[in-house]
C-alpha cells in the first residue's frame, strides 16, 4: 500500500522491507522554483528554444532537483516523520536518464541495512531506492543513510 505509513523507529524497520510513495507530476514550475533556489539557471533546464536542439529535445530537470524529488518521497510516505534524526548522505547515487516536466514520478525502497550505531538513541537504517516514471523508466537510484530514533 502507498502513501499513510506509520511512523517507524529504528526497531519498527526490518531488513528486506518495502515502501513505495505516492506518485507526483514534475511541473514547469518546480524547475523554476529549483533553479530561483539553487541559482542554477543552465539554460538545458530553463531556455526551451535552447533546449530543443540540444540531444534530449526538450529542457530536462537538474540532477539535484532528481535527487530532491526523491528524498521527499522518502518523507511523505510517513516512514521517518518525527522519528528520522538525520540524513547521513548516500553510498552512491545514480540518475540513469533524464527528467521531463510532465513526467510522473514514483519513489520504491527497501531496507537494505540496519545496524547500531553505538548510541542509545539512534540507529542507522539504509534505504535502497529506486525512482521511476509513468513508463516504468529508472529516474533516480541510491542508498539513502539515516539516522532513525529509537523508541524511549
Amino acid at each position: 500500500m502507498a502513501y499513510s505509513y506509520e511512523p517507524h523507529h529504528y526497531e519498527d524497520f526490518e531488513e528486506g522491507e518495502e515502501f513505495i510513495s505516492v506518485g507526483r507530476t514534475v511541473t514547469e514550475s518546480d524547475f523554476v522554483m529549483h533553479s530561483a533556489l539553487s541559482g542554477d539557471w543552465t539554460e538545458l533546464h530553463t531556455n526551451k528554444e535552447y533546449a530543443e536542439e540540444q540531444d534530449f529535445g526538450e529542457r530536462i530537470a537538474h540532477g539535484p532537483m532528481t535527487f530532491v524529488q526523491a528524498t521527499g518521497f522518502v518523507y511523505r510516505t510517513g516512514i521517518v516523520e518525527r522519528t528520522a534524526y538525520a540524513f547521513l548522505g548516500m553510498n552512491y547515487m545514480d540518475l540513469p536518464n533524464p527528467v521531463n516536466i510532465g513526467d510522473t514520478l514514483q519513489l520504491e525502497m527497501e531496507v537494505s541495512n540496519k545496524k547500531e550505531v553505538g548510541r542509545d538513541d539512534v540507529g542507522l537504517v539504509v534505504l535502497d531506492t529506486e525512482m521511476e516514471n509513468q513508463e516504468g523508466t529508472t529516474v533516480f537510484e541510491g542508498d539513502m543513510k539515516f539516522l532513525i530514533k529509537k523508541k524511549d
